[in-house]
């Protein structure tokens, strides 16, 4: 995993730990800090965690590859990426109560910057898909406007940046099989029997 990423696309800087956490605190201290993250083990596999100062914008499995999405969110929001876990640690928390049953819905502040027009539709819907229920992509399709549009839903679960957190696992196909997932199949099934439980 790259410790430190600043400048993209120059070569990113493994520091010493010292020097990396005068780094990151220099950088939040000046706002510096555009986009912090960390990663966190999960019953799903390590998750990567990233927030702007407006909230989360990103959750990535580990099959998603963490290096190219740290590139990825170089490229859209800012190449001021640094590992400061300080800032997660409230969406830390709440996913550890989550995945320890202890939570059903999220409070954290979320940053949508990378998702527009109708995918961001269907993210807003998502949250309000009962913890322990599913609805199906026609379902979503109707409730976020368009009921015409259900590969479009199936394009904006795909492409979620806030898996989990927006829980586009709760979304199933019409026969109740389980569909595509970032994550892969079995992180959904892990998520759903989760909840069901």
């Amino acid at each position: 995993m790259i410790d430190a990423i600043w400048s993209f696309p120059v070569e990113a800087q493994v520091l010493p730990h010292h020097m990396h956490e005068r780094l990151q605190a220099d950088a939040e201290r000046e706002g510096l800090l555009d986009v912090a993250y960390r990663t966190i083990d999960s019953p799903v596999g390590p998750l990567l965690l990233a927030a702007t100062k407006e909230g989360l914008v990103k959750v990535a499995f580990d099959r998603q590859d963490h290096d190219a999405v740290l590139a990825a969110l170089a490229e859209a929001i800012s190449p001021r990426i640094l590992r400061a876990p300080a800032r997660l640690d409230a969406a830390v928390r709440q996913l550890d109560e989550y995945f320890t049953g202890g939570r059903q819905s999220f409070d954290l502040p979320l940053d949508f910057r990378l998702a527009r027009g109708f995918r961001l539709s269907v993210l807003e819907h998502l949250p309000e898909i009962d913890y322990g229920h599913t609805e199906s992509y026609a379902q979503v399709a109707a409730a976020a406007g368009s009921p015409k549009a259900v590969r479009a839903v199936g394009t904006a679960c795909a492409l979620n940046p806030l898996p989990v957190v927006v829980p586009c696992h709760r979304v199933v196909r019409s026969d109740g099989s389980y569909g595509q997932y970032a994550g892969g199949e079995e992180a959904k099934r892990t998520l759903l029997t989760l909840e069901a439980a």
